[in-house]
This record gives structure tokens, C-alpha cells and sequence, in this order.
């Protein structure tokens, strides 16, 4: 794997503690026959002691955040419903630092074939980090070192060789904020190909029309395909980045906080695109809209402060935490 040449800062002290699940009281009923989780962390099992019951992972004052932010490290929980999923993209053991400034910390997950991943988490917690990681985009900024290994359908994204220019044709990316080119609705979709060196009409036609229509978009615009893409609105910028990532076929696509700038309305039909698309398309999301969250995706991640604190699918963990600290982040009362 390749990594940037900046010394590596000091690794945190290996005789801090380990934070272990202490088993605790809770008001949210259990069913005690359920998955249980385990770790996807550096070896510690990760098991809740007792079963089913929520609980504070951290008995000392202040609890687990505040223990996080002075480094105690911790070992994710992970239901058991993610570990039998068959993932398209398997993370393992990922750290990032900038700089001196370490931002992942020994992150693994698997991200489930065909399914939709939400990323959730506060501002700063490493959730876009992770994602731009996945198509490697973080290689472009100065003092960036990568540690660990991500695998796409079982090939090293990260190994030596890899051409980064077809990787990113293998996985999709949409931004926070639309970025369509300044150029024509068709030219902005078929952009891929042209890059690819396509130019029979026909074909690139079939793959316009294709990846508008998967993308929600076709009926509003099939009339206007030469209007400058710069003139559609918000909520149709975004359909139309979507169209112009899925128009390349990836295996996997991200999205990175896809709905922020778009009013309900868009939201509500980006969402729906979304439903459309998973099975054909595993995909990674980062939203910060718990609802969006829960209606959205079918496995749900919750980091904090750059490590990944539990895993699992998304009705467990809005529903059934392992974890007292997620059951207060997805219901409002941290973050």
C-alpha cells in the first residue's frame, strides 16, 4: 500500500485502557434472544456482558465521549446482522493523519453489496474523511499518511499499482454541494465517455437517457438536453450529478451529505432516487439528519471524534443500540 513520506506522529500510549461495555439499567426494551454484537476492533470481543439490556460503555466519569477525546481507545460494536451481510467494500484497520493530527483511528467495516450505509456522527467526527478516502481523493491533499486497506469486491484499493484514474470510475461520488460542469445537461452526463474516448452518438444517447432516467430526471429535462446544466435548479443539479457518477456503471457510489442544500421537496425525491438505485448500486452515505438516516439506509455507522463506535442495521441502531451513547446521539439528546 502506498503512503505519504510525513513522519509518523507518535501512536497513542498502547497501556491506556481499553474502554469495556459495563452493563446498565435502561428504560428502552430488549429482546434478550437478539443479535449480540461484536468487535470489529483491534481484538477485544466487544461482547455485552448480560445480553440484550443497552449500556454505557464506560463506567468512569464522564463516560465514553469524554474518555475518546482524551485517547482512551475503544473497540467498535458491530451487530451481528453486518457481519453475515455480503460487503462490496470491506475497511480494515484504517487510520489517517494530517499532519501531525490523527483523524481515523483504526476504522473496519464492511459495506454491504447492494445495500445503502449511512454514515452518521457530529461535525468532525471523520465521517467525510472516511468517504474520501474510499476513492482516494484525500491523496490530493499535502501531509495526508494512510494507514490499513480498503478492498473493492476483494482488489486492494490501496495496493501498489492501482490506477486511481479507474478506480474512480469503479466508485462514484457526489458532493454536498451540486457541482455540475459548465457545459450542456447531455455533455455533463455522458462526460465519463467522452473521457473514455466514446464518440458514437448512438451510444452515448442510450447512456443519456439511461442515467436520467435512473437518476429521477429524464420527464423534466429530455426537451432542454443542450440547455446549459448551470440553469436547472438546486434539487435538479444534484439529480443530475447522480446521473453523471451512475452514467461510468461503478460498482459503488457515495454520496456525501447528497440532500444539505436542498429544500424538502428535493430531499424527499433524492431519498426515493436513492431507494431506486440500492441493489443495483451499494452505496456509502454521510448525512447528519438522523431522520434521513432512519428512512434511508439499511445499515447505519456511528463515529465519534474519528473512531467508529457502533455498527449495525439501521432499525437496531435506532431502535435497539448496543450503546447508550448512540441511543442519545440518534435521539437528540448529544450532538
Amino acid at each position: 500500500m502506498e503512503t505519504r513520506s510525513e513522519p509518523a506522529p507518535a501512536i497513542e500510549n498502547e497501556s491506556r485502557d481499553v474502554l469495556q461495555p459495563q452493563p446498565r439499567r435502561s428504560s428502552v426494551n430488549k429482546n434478550p434472544e437478539s443479535s449480540r454484537p461484536s468487535s470489529a476492533g483491534s481484538g477485544a470481543s466487544g461482547r455485552i456482558p448480560g445480553g440484550g439490556s443497552i449500556v454505557e460503555s464506560d463506567v468512569r466519569e464522564g463516560g465514553l465521549f469524554e474518555s475518546i477525546s482524551k485517547g482512551a481507545t475503544f473497540d467498535t460494536v458491530v451487530h451481528e446482522g453486518v457481519e453475515t451481510a455480503n460487503p462490496a467494500l470491506e475497511i480494515k484497520r484504517l487510520q489517517l493523519w494530517y499532519g501531525d493530527t490523527k483523524a481515523l483511528h483504526e476504522v473496519s467495516m464492511p459495506a454491504p453489496h447492494g445495500k445503502v450505509t449511512a454514515l452518521i456522527g457530529p461535525s468532525g467526527c471523520g465521517k467525510s474523511t472516511l468517504l474520501r478516502c474510499v476513492n482516494r481523493m484525500n491523496d490530493l491533499i499535502d501531509g495526508v499518511r494512510i494507514e490499513g486497506d480498503m478492498l473493492l469486491n476483494g482488489d486492494s484499493i490501496y495496493a501498489t499499482g492501482v490506477d486511481v484514474i479507474e478506480l474512480r470510475k469503479r466508485i462514484g461520488m457526489v458532493f454536498q454541494k451540486p457541482n455540475p460542469f459548465p457545459m450542456s445537461i447531455f455533455e455533463n452526463v455522458v462526460y465519463s465517455l467522452r473521457i473514455d474516448g466514446v464518440r458514437d452518438r448512438t451510444e452515448l444517447e442510450e447512456v443519456n437517457e439511461r442515467s436520467l432516467r435512473n437518476a429521477g430526471l429524464w420527464d423534466e429535462v429530455k426537451d432542454r438536453l443542450d440547455s446549459s446544466a448551470l440553469a436547472l435548479s438546486g434539487g435538479q443539479q444534484q439529480r443530475l450529478c447522480i446521473a453523471r457518477a451512475i452514467a461510468a456503471e461503478p460498482e459503488v457510489l457515495l454520496l456525501d451529505e447528497p440532500c444539505s442544500a436542498l429544500d424538502p421537496i428535493a430531499t424527499g425525491r433524492i431519498e426515493e432516487l436513492i431507494d431506486d438505485l440500492k441493489g443495483e448500486y451499494s452505496i456509502l452515505m454521510v448525512t447528519h439528519n438522523m431522520q434521513q438516516a432512519s428512512r434511508a439506509s439499511d445499515y447505519t455507522a456511528f463515529m465519534y471524534l474519528g473512531r467508529l463506535v457502533e455498527y449495525g442495521p439501521t432499525d437496531e441502531i435506532f431502535l435497539q443500540p448496543r450503546l447508550k451513547e448512540t441511543e442519545d446521539y440518534v435521539t437528540g439528546r448529544f450532538g
